[in-house]
């Protein structure tokens, strides 16, 4: 089954998307959520299928809640993700002697 989604960016919280099936707009996404996401800034229109890959979200797991609950809420990732592993010496630089 392929869906057209909208995916929206949150202007409060980096790296958080909201897919919603595009027919849809926003209507079915509840106004709890929508005021925690803040305002959705439109990123782009996608075509959704099974055998499409996301980075870092299951596309199976995204047709479902786009189906049952009519959105699918990307969070940011981990903030360890973000931590870049860094050679040995680097890190005891400044270790005292």
């Amino acid at each position: 089954m392929k869906r057209i989604c909208s995916i929206y960016r949150s202007l409060k919280k980096n790296e958080m998307y909201l897919y919603v099936l595009k027919s849809d707009a926003l209507e079915r996404v509840p106004e709890t959520l929508l005021a925690a996401f803040g305002k959705p800034h439109h990123a782009f229109d996608l075509v959704l299928s099974p055998e499409r890959k996301l980075s870092r979200e299951d596309i199976d797991v995204v047709l479902e809640n786009l189906e049952k609950q009519g959105y699918h809420l990307q969070m940011p990732p981990a903030e360890d993700e973000y931590i870049e592993h860094l050679p040995e010496e680097l890190l005891r630089r400044n270790d005292p002697m």
